[in-house]
């Protein structure tokens, strides 16, 4: 009877497996799309001002963050569309590089990413109180607006950047 039971359930085993025709995960390093920059502030503070000439959109976010995953979306969207008008950037603070990457292949975006451990890049302008922060480099490279908190539609976002980042 044991013997017998054993038999069924190695059957059930079996009959539970995934077809052929089902797609399996990507491996890590096909999902893995995600771009991170290290350096620290001043890296961060040299990209932002090599881009001078073209508004910066600087999104601070971490993957334990709900109102950043509820938002990335929007900034996916407007990069996007917005490619080659203005340069968006990520700021991944208060995070681990494991729970980052697999953020970002959930919420993917078409941009780079600081790493910022310790909030050092977050504090350049002044991003270190609420999460997600967004700032806004006018084309000059000066900072003109942060804004803390989610954006909770992409048409608040959209309307800031055409306020901020022009």
């Amino acid at each position: 009877m044991r013997l017998f039971a054993v038999g069924l359930a190695l059957i059930a085993l079996v009959g539970c497996g995934g077809s052929d025709d089902a797609p399996s995960p990507a491996p890590p390093q096909e999902r893995d799309n995600a771009r991170f920059i290290d350096g620290g502030r001043d890296a961060f503070e040299a990209y932002v001002a090599k881009q001078k000439g073209t508004p910066v959109v600087v999104n601070k976010w971490a993957s334990w963050c709900g109102p950043c995953r509820a938002e990335f979306p929007f900034f996916e969207s407007q990069a996007k569309k917005r490619a080659g008008e203005v340069v968006f950037v990520g700021v991944n603070s208060s995070d681990n590089d494991g729970d980052a990457r697999d953020f970002l292949a959930d919420y993917p975006v078409p941009f780079p990413h600081f790493k910022d451990p310790d909030l050092e890049v977050a504090a350049s302008f002044n991003g270190v109180q609420a999460f997600p922060t967004t700032a806004f480099y006018d084309p000059r490279g000066d900072l003109a607006f942060v804004h803390q908190g989610g954006y909770a539609s992409e048409a608040k976002l959209a309307e800031d950047i055409d306020k901020y980042a022009r």
